[in-house]
């Protein structure tokens, strides 16, 4: 083991060392492998029209939002880049976000010239282009988000067509736990026989059509969004869902269960994917499933800040629940210090504490540089205070810490057969 860390100044270089030169493993995202086709966006125009600064900019009120939905999306990444960073300083994290993007990928943001930025990526390949933002990230792999519901992602899982491994799967089940009655129809016309009602035949059905999909996808978990309302057990076919379909199949497979609560669709209709809110949660729902199913493993996230102390306590408790993340509103700066700080003086270091929940390949440049940068400020004062109390680190040990964050924690939760990695 290398000598004993005698100095604040030489703890806080080796901490940001092991921090930036620990490879990721991003545990939840919304970006697919190139065999995917147009469903993996990059580009200077998705990464401008992405619905945290659609929303920002119909925010201004110089257009209604019916009046930006009818521009093309070249002219929709126009009217944003001129309202969010042409006629005021591009302040806001997302709109900081896409400088970041733009300077790690070589491009000169001072020069404000979105039709150069449109001529550099048009000079590109996908496929390098993924090698080039994943080796600038310093990302490992990502694990994507697969709707089997989705016709255009369907045809390529059944066509045998996914290959890149460093695009992982996740068994994305949002259609089957809030719609159930009109998931039937797909089910139905797949060869899966439920009913409305969800029997006892239907949920075999339902265990069925998930131990089909983990056999054909060989997910890393299943996962759902959840409304700040949702319960555990409830008499509606979405507790049903959950207590005989969901459940039975994660103990059975192993595979973990993961729930994303707090989200409210659609509070402004008129916005589409920017119009959802947040609501806080009810966490006794979490707390029975931990109780009931000791051996099903959970992995939560929450949007709201009023639930994340909760949330730890509860990760106190239960070894089975992996708090993950700062999901969607959480994941700014000043919040990401405040629930790292409070996570790691609760759990130590038994937490995964970040995904990236990237729409567009682009913003791996920046969600994780910038979270590296917090969470490495955050794990220097913990440090020192662990020197000051008389306990000397090493070099390695703080690589070893910095790797469990940011990789192992997940593989141990997972199981490294299943990631393969």
């Amino acid at each position: 083991m290398s000598v004993y860390i005698p100095t604040p100044e030489q703890l806080a270089e080796t901490v940001q060392e092991a921090v930036q030169a620990q490879p990721v493993l991003d545990i939840h995202t919304h970006l697919y492998g190139p065999e995917f086709g147009d469903l993996l966006l990059w580009g200077i125009d998705h990464l401008l029209t992405y619905h945290y600064l659609i929303a920002e900019t119909l925010r201004v009120g110089e257009m209604t939002p019916e009046e930006f939905w009818e521009l093309g999306l070249s002219e929709q990444a126009e009217r944003v880049w001129k309202t969010l960073f042409l006629d005021r300083a591009p302040i806001s994290e997302a709109c900081r976000g896409v400088i970041t993007a733009l300077q790690r990928l070589g491009l000169d943001p001072s020069c404000r010239d979105l039709d150069a930025y449109r001529a550099f990526y048009r000079s590109l390949d996908v496929e390098a282009f993924v090698d080039r933002v994943f080796q600038e990230a310093n990302v490992e792999a990502v694990v994507m988000t697969n709707d089997p519901f989705d016709e255009s992602e369907r045809t390529v899982w059944l066509n045998g067509r996914y290959r890149d491994r460093r695009f992982l799967p996740a068994l994305r089940i949002d259609p089957l736990v809030n719609n159930y009655a009109d998931a039937v129809g797909k089910l139905s016309s797949w060869g899966y026989g439920v009913d409305p009602e969800l029997s006892e035949p239907s949920a075999r059905e339902v265990r069925r059509f998930l131990a089909d999909w983990i056999e054909r996808m060989r997910p890393l978990y299943m996962a759902v969004s959840l409304p700040p309302n949702f319960a555990y057990p409830e008499d509606s076919l979405r507790g049903r869902v959950i207590r005989d379909g969901i459940l039975p199949i994660a103990e059975e497979f192993q595979i973990p269960f993961a729930l994303m609560i707090g989200v409210k669709r659609q509070v402004n209709p008129r916005l589409r994917l920017a119009g959802d809110g947040v609501g806080r949660a009810d966490l006794s729902a979490l707390e029975r499933l931990c109780a009931e199913h000791p051996n099903v493993r959970f992995l939560v996230t929450l949007l709201s800040r009023e639930n994340q102390h909760e949330l730890v306590v509860l990760g106190r408790k239960f070894p089975n629940l992996m708090v993950f993340g700062c999901w969607w509103f959480m994941n700014n700066p000043s919040i990401i210090d405040e629930i790292t700080r409070e996570r790691i003086e609760m759990l130590g270091w038994s937490f995964i504490p970040q995904h990236s929940d990237a729409r567009i390949l682009d913003q791996l440049l920046y969600k994780w540089p910038h979270s590296r940068a917090v969470i490495a400020e955050v794990l220097v004062e913990k440090y020192t205070d662990l020197l000051r109390s008389g306990w000397p680190v090493t070099q390695e040990e703080i690589r070893r810490d910095v790797a469990r964050l940011f990789r192992e924690n997940f593989i141990a939760f997972v199981g490294k057969d299943r990631i393969g990695l």
